[in-house]
């Protein structure tokens, strides 16, 4: 069977020496040293300032919604995983959808200002399979309107733009750390701000808003991550480097042997230094796309429709039609890519593609 991912894992015996530290010291959570170990590399690999760490990827979001979403509206994509549009309801705020680009899969910038209105507080825009939003549009809009900016950044670890970390952007940046993005710690995340006073505000509200063991700076929530996680991240960390470089030999197959003729693939905005993070192509139609599922599927292979449906469309969100968000969330296929993909299992997913067009 070939999945459209595959969790990359360390040797065990790495992790389990990690593990150790945490059992000799009796300590499983709370921001032990293993978290705190984590978080000091990150800082260096990602060359960033401040991280807090999380226990999952959505949790973040959630967070920076609540501090800077103030129930308010809340600008953002229809093309993204579910969590960043049901992330914006469960904290009480409202999304209002602007449609796509049709080429990098991100929010329009060009149509977020005819969104705005006097109850928009935020705009919270996601790195669609790590491919950078148009972040100088966004920020001068922004500023322009006296916006918050949060930037579900879950696909964009180690992803750089304009020669700077794409987690320096905006007021907050999330990130997730889940089993099936290339740096994970099994569950977990992690969210991202340069401002002090606002990092100070993050950091209490994801420990219960505690200041010390008996005062409390304010309302928070428990999003710690625990040893066992960070352990899992410490052990994953050191093979980064082998993990980008594998993904984008697959990347490089898949852009060789397909038949660009009738699929396009996702373009990659300027000044990118892309992380091979997915590789979705695009079909002509939506029942073409099914017909190379199908085929995929019969020989126990597996691709997904990341992301479909269209967020505009799910049930517990009013539908305002967002036409290219929609048309490309049924004719978006992501292909197979993790470390070990054999090349003649490669060869058998492009020759099945071409096949079926």
């Amino acid at each position: 069977m070939i999945n459209v991912t595959q969790t990359f894992l360390p040797p065990q015996k790495e992790y389990n020496d990690l593990v150790k530290r945490a059992w000799d010291k009796l300590w499983l959570t709370n921001r032990g040293e293993l978290t705190l170990e984590l978080e000091s590399k990150l800082k260096e690999k990602l060359s960033i300032e401040k991280i807090i760490i999380t226990n999952n990827g959505t949790i973040p979001i959630q967070i920076a919604l609540k501090l800077l979403g103030k129930e308010g509206e809340i600008i953002t994509t229809p093309f993204s995983y579910v969590a960043t549009t049901s992330a914006i309801v469960w904290e009480k705020c409202t999304p209002v959808f602007v449609d796509i680009h049709p080429e990098y899969l991100t929010i329009d910038e060009t149509k977020i200002e005819a969104a705005i209105t006097p109850n928009t507080t935020a705009i919270l825009a996601t790195h669609v399979f790590g491919n950078p939003c148009h972040i100088e549009a966004i920020e001068a809009i922004a500023a322009k309107h006296n916006l918050k900016v949060i930037y579900d950044a879950a696909h964009s670890f180690g992803v750089e733009y304009n020669n700077e970390s794409i987690f320096n952007f905006g007021d907050v940046s999330t990130c997730s750390f889940h089993a099936t993005k290339l740096f994970h710690t099994g569950e977990g995340g992690a969210m991202f701000c340069k401002d002090e006073a606002l990092f100070h505000k993050l950091y209490y509200s994801h420990n219960f808003g505690h200041n010390g063991p008996l005062d409390f700076h304010g309302l928070g929530i428990n999003a710690k991550i625990s040893e066992l996680q960070s352990a899992l991240g410490l052990a994953v960390l050191p093979y980064m480097d082998t993990i980008v470089s594998e993904r984008k030999k697959v990347v490089d197959f898949y852009a060789k042997n397909l038949d660009f003729s009738t699929i396009k693939a996702l373009k990659i905005r300027q000044n990118t230094k892309w992380n091979y993070s997915y590789y979705p192509i695009v079909l002509e139609t939506e029942e073409l796309l099914l017909k190379v599922q199908k085929a995929l599927n019969e020989v126990q292979i597996f691709p997904r429709r990341y992301f479909y449906p269209s967020l505009n469309t799910v049930n517990f969100i009013k539908n305002t039609e967002m036409p290219i968000s929609e048309s490309i969330s049924k004719r978006i296929l992501c292909l197979p890519l993790y470390v070990g993909l054999k090349k003649e299992d490669l060869e058998k997913i492009t020759k099945i593609i071409n096949q079926n067009l």
